[in-house]
């Protein structure tokens, strides 16, 4: 039986996010898959991303990619009403400001998404690889 190999990574400081990011680069994104919930202050993105990281054959993977600690989210140039609109995430960055912290999703076509958080909490889990 062949084991699959899947990668998660916890993000608790820029290293770690500016590994998130490099995975995350290229990333498509279904508007229908990102939720943020509030109530539980995360912030979910189902990606569908190219394998970086391996020796393995490349390919592309599901992976989820979660935000903690979110006290807000803002989102500039998305149309949240189009579930099927497909965002190209270029980036992800963060600035400290006082005692929180804004982390950017950068997008293709100038879109973008701020979450602001109270820590740097990021997650990247693959889910299943995906076979062409």
């Amino acid at each position: 039986m062949e084991k699959k190999y899947s990668a998660q990574i916890i993000a608790t400081d820029s290293e770690g996010l500016q590994m998130i990011s490099a995975y995350s680069a290229g990333a498509k994104i279904k508007v229908a898959d990102i939720k943020y919930l509030a109530l539980n202050k995360v912030f979910l993105m189902s990606i569908e991303r190219n394998r970086v990281e391996t020796n393995h054959k490349s390919g592309k993977i599901n992976s989820i990619c979660r935000f903690d600690f979110v006290d807000k989210v803002k989102s500039k140039n998305i149309n949240q009403k189009n579930n099927k609109l497909i965002l190209e995430l270029l980036a992800i960055d963060f600035m400290k400001n006082k005692n929180n912290y804004e982390i950017n999703l950068i997008f293709n076509n100038n879109a973008h998404i701020a979450l602001t958080t109270e820590a740097i909490e990021v997650r990247l889990e693959d889910q299943i690889q995906i076979e062409d």
